[in-house]
């Protein structure tokens, strides 16, 4: 009833009924949901039903948010790569180097890809060692100015056991990143950081270890990003072509007749070909078609316009059958 209502609340009579409704998420940014030892960032909708003389019923349902992290950034294509050696010494007794060299293509990755190492190990110590290689996710903690740190073991892999004297290389070994949540960056009472260890195992002496930062992402890899990440990779583009500059005055092209021959435009002809092969021919690369069709004429091409008289905001009409 009207006059029995309090402000704001509205009576609700006997039978079903239905609301729909949405919220708008604010603009700022919101930390990734997740669930750690000392701490958590949870959402949820919360929704109350007030009965006279009765206690109120409450729901509430969770729901997850991700702050995306687009990984085809520059600073997350960036190649990571480091060096370390390590001589051991037993009392007055001292043993060759042992030495580490990794490297990865990108810092950026996303859950279920796989990590390309490529590292050189060389053992010039008298120990057997064994290369490694680990993921670590770090959960820090703060609150009243204190803070805890949580490390925890992602995915592993072993190498070879490398004796005395002995190299090991690895060209692309993988190591696949399981189901895990995305690194949190910008929160600051909860951080999630992930890292790559390679690291060779010593018996008996401190680990030769090398770290490497990962960030792991929300948004995959684009093509056209892994193609640039490699190639930044192995080397730097030619960029002479930049000082390259158009002529003042564009030329017409040679006639067809100057450049192919009758003969070269007789051979270079593709015959048709019935549906069958054409669909097969589809299953090619690109370049093909382009062989295919080399010696046929350009466009006609004329520096005169063959209707000077006509307006030229005036757009032609097509003539009427």
């Amino acid at each position: 009833d009207d006059d029995n209502s309090e402000e704001g609340l509205h009576t609700i009579h006997s039978g079903r009924h239905e609301y729909a409704f949405s919220f708008e998420l604010p603009q700022i940014p919101l930390a990734t949901s997740f669930e750690g030892r000392h701490g958590s960032v949870r959402y949820w909708v919360k929704a109350e039903l007030h009965r006279p003389w009765f206690l109120p019923v409450k729901l509430k349902k969770e729901f997850t948010v991700f702050e995306h992290i687009d990984i085809n950034t520059p600073s997350l294509l960036s190649p990571q790569a480091g060096t370390k050696e390590k001589t051991l010494c037993c009392w007055l007794c001292t043993s060759g180097p042992i030495s580490l060299s990794a490297k990865i293509e990108r810092k950026g990755y996303t859950p279920g890809e796989s990590i390309q190492i490529f590292a050189e190990i060389e053992n010039c110590s008298s120990r057997m060692v064994v290369p490694k290689a680990t993921i670590y996710q770090t959960q820090a903690f703060y609150a009243k100015g204190k803070m805890k740190e949580v490390r925890q073991l992602v995915a592993n892999l072993c190498g070879e056991s490398l004796s005395s004297g002995k190299t090991e290389t690895w060209n692309g070994k993988q190591l696949k990143i399981p189901p895990v949540s995305p690194s949190i960056l910008d929160c600051s009472i909860i951080r999630v950081e992930y890292s790559l260890m390679v690291y060779v195992d010593i018996p008996g002496a401190v680990d030769l270890f090398l770290n490497l930062p990962l960030v792991i992402g929300t948004i995959p890899l684009h093509p056209f990003g892994s193609r640039t990440s490699s190639v930044s990779s192995q080397g730097s583009m030619n960029t002479n072509w930049l000082g390259l500059t158009l002529p003042e005055r564009l030329e017409a092209p040679p006639s067809y007749a100057e450049v192919v021959t009758e003969e070269n435009r007789q051979s270079g002809l593709a015959p048709v070909a019935a549906f069958d092969d054409f669909q097969r021919a589809l299953q090619g690369p690109l370049f093909a078609y382009i062989q295919e069709f080399r010696f046929l004429p350009p466009p006609l091409y004329s520096e005169i316009d063959p209707n000077p008289d006509q307006p030229t905001d005036e757009i032609p009409s097509c003539p009427s059958r």
